[in-house]
């Protein structure tokens, strides 16, 4: 059984920092891509950052330059250390792992970071 724990949340005021973790066990499958999502209130989901099992690294425009993600393969853990954080930034964020099929996509919980002006 796969589980995805994040950690590392909170509330933070505006040029901030905070850093996101998210830990996954039960994996059995090669992982592709592991990254977080956020999502706001009213608002889609959306991609923030993803890193490949071959460390490629993608990010939105909005977190370029503040965001950087980065993996512990042997722990099979990802982080989002984010600097300089914005009120717009407020959301909760998500984990996520993908394998080499759809039906291997896996979602953490959740975690919520506010950020206040």
């Amino acid at each position: 059984q796969v589980q995805l724990v994040e950690s590392g949340g909170g509330l933070v005021q505006a040029g901030g920092s905070l850093r996101l973790s998210c830990a996954a066990s039960g994996i059995m499958f090669s992982i592709v891509a592991m990254g977080w999502y956020r999502q706001a209130p009213g608002k889609q989901r959306e991609l923030v950052a993803v890193i490949s099992s071959g460390s490629t690294t993608s990010y939105a425009d909005s977190v370029k330059g503040r965001f950087t993600i980065s993996r512990d393969t042997a722990k099979n853990t990802v982080y989002l250390q984010m600097n300089s954080l914005k009120p717009e930034d407020t959301a909760v964020y998500y984990c996520n792992v993908r394998g080499y099929t759809p039906a291997l996509t896996y979602w953490g919980q959740g975690t919520q970071v506010t950020v206040s002006s």
